[in-house]
């Protein structure tokens, strides 16, 4: 049931947050918050991450819609029953869902968060895209903590 409410929250939280975008700025519009480093924009992609993909809107959906079957049929086989794996289970459906409401609505994704680092200018983003990261980030990590703990406990006392 938490991880149900957790992506009910990501969901809601990135469609407000879009929403909000849509409504007060207009296409293409940039409103810096901390110059030099971040603004917020309304930047439309049409694509996945960082724009790849770019036209293929439909495929783009059905990835999305194959992926969240093959974790509601498979989670089991590479989730555990840990307190992360269920927070990334949660943050991975809300995203995934949250993008993909774009794309049927719509036909691309509204992105809006936009980070300056020096020259440096990372892609437009969204809560959605965040989540999704978010997720993949915290099952990377806990997969090498789990497999690091695993070879600790294989090697015996005086194992070197």
């Amino acid at each position: 049931m938490g991880v149900l409410l957790l992506a009910l929250a990501v969901l809601v939280l990135d469609q407000l947050t879009k929403q909000a975008i849509r409504a007060n700025l207009l296409y293409d519009d940039k409103i810096p918050v901390v110059d030099g480093f971040f603004n917020l924009v309304y930047v439309r992609n049409d694509g996945a991450a960082w724009n790849l993909f770019s036209g293929h809107g439909v495929v783009l959906i059905l990835v999305s819609v194959a992926v969240l079957a093959a974790l509601a049929v498979y989670r089991r086989a590479f989730l555990q029953e840990q307190l992360s794996h269920r927070i990334l289970l949660g943050l991975l459906v809300g995203g995934i869902v949250g993008n993909l409401i774009d794309r049927i609505r719509f036909g691309w994704v509204t992105d809006f968060l936009d980070f300056h680092l020096g020259r440096y200018h990372w892609p437009s983003f969204n809560v959605a895209d965040s989540a999704i990261c978010i997720a993949v980030g915290l099952y990377i990590l806990t997969n090498f903590l789990h497999e690091k703990r695993k070879g600790a406990e294989s090697k015996g006392p005086g194992d070197e």
